[in-house]
């Protein structure tokens, strides 16, 4: 079992304690400028090997695949937050909630693979109130309260990548539309009757049944419940062809959360998606222009996993006694967040609104009126 690391990376030149620069791949010393190389030189690094389903579902990995961490649940989102041995409290990087260390600490399955952050704080944030900005109806006050506030807090969400061979039987039916004339009688303007030929539309049904195979690559499945399906979707697309495998040199300066989604579940989840995949191409093998589906049988085989970390900007303000929460793709700058509403923007475009209305309405009378005193003067 691998015991707790600090993850702690002291300057060898004045002591400071270094920090991951995101985009540059490497450690930088903001005290004395000193810098250090981490992780590959390019996109073609040794790949990250996968892990047995299996063996981590009956818990059977090696030592060397798992590590005790001290992550303490957030009252609020439920986020696993992880702490560093010499923190006792902290806030919440998703929601701001005060979050006491717990003595105790947990076991994880250790992460194989991590996407560096690429966005700085600054280009983050930059993200952040531009999206703001472009929002209508969102409070002025937040916009210079989020730009002028806290920090943004960089943190590695975990989530689960799945592997699978599938191969699956169908059974169900092709459906040809095809068109049938049929001679009808219609009623004219004038009342009276005629007959008339139009085109009915049939479907001319043929039993069918096959086979589909698929193999599917790296499934992603977010490993946390802190943050609501909407928001995560709407960070995606990720680029995973940029996982690192794992060090703890990139969480130099940033923090992790653990895992709340276990192995089982995940895979349920990434199943639903493949289920769905199976589907579609269940139904383009079956062809023709309907398509019924009696049956499916899948069988799925060479099952393995990964456990990664993707970087996310995270920021959470408190503004006129509620809380707010804006998330930003480390990657790409994506940016999801809680949409503020303004009650007296609200109200002005409303007042506005309704003074357009009447204005219009007051220049067609006057129209009118003006067209009928012509119309009598003629």
């Amino acid at each position: 079992m691998t015991p707790a690391e600090e993850h702690r990376f002291p300057c060898p030149q004045c002591g400071a304690e270094l920090r991951f620069s995101p985009g540059q791949a490497r450690l930088i010393c903001d005290h004395c400028g000193h810098v250090e190389p981490v992780g590959s030189a390019g996109p073609h690094h040794r790949p990250i090997p996968e892990t047995d389903f299996r063996k981590g579902l009956e818990a059977a990995l090696p030592d060397t695949e798992i590590e005790v961490a001290r992550y303490s649940k957030c009252p609020n989102c439920g986020a696993e937050v992880q702490f560093d041995p010499a923190v006792h409290a902290t806030e919440c990087p998703f929601c701001a909630t005060p979050v006491v260390a717990d003595t105790g600490t947990s076991r994880h399955i250790k992460p194989k693979g991590v996407a560096p952050f690429v966005l700085t704080a600054p280009e983050a944030r930059r993200a952040m109130t531009d999206w703001l900005g472009a929002l209508w109806f969102a409070p002025s006050g937040l916009q210079d309260y989020a730009r002028k506030g806290r920090a943004m807090e960089g943190i590695y969400v975990p989530y689960w990548t799945f592997d699978a061979d599938t191969r699956s039987r169908y059974t169900g039916r092709r459906g040809t539309v095809y068109y049938e004339t049929q001679r009808v009688q219609v009623r004219d303007a004038k009342g009276a009757v005629h007959w008339q030929d139009r085109q009915v539309a049939r479907i001319r049904w043929t039993p069918v049944a096959g086979r589909v195979a698929r193999f599917f690559d790296d499934v992603l499945v977010l490993a946390s419940r802190s943050l609501p399906s909407g928001y995560t979707q709407a960070l995606e697309p990720w680029d995973l062809t940029r996982l690192e495998p794992y060090a703890p040199e990139f969480l130099a300066g940033f923090r992790a959360e653990g895992y709340t989604v276990g192995l089982e579940e995940g895979m349920a989840e990434a199943r639903g998606y493949m289920d769905r995949m199976i589907e579609r191409d269940v139904r383009f093998d079956i062809g023709g222009d309907r398509q019924e589906i009696h049956a499916i049988e899948t069988q799925v085989s060479a099952v393995t996993f990964k456990h990664i970390l993707l970087p996310v900007w995270s920021a959470a303000y408190r503004y006129r006694g509620r809380s707010y929460r804006f998330v930003v793709n480390g990657q790409t700058g994506q940016v999801k967040g809680e949409r503020p509403w303004s009650a007296w923007k609200i109200a002005a475009a409303v007042i506005v609104g309704a003074a357009l209305a009447a204005a219009a309405v007051l220049g067609l009378q006057y129209a009118d009126q003006q067209g009928w005193i012509e119309l009598q003067s003629y």
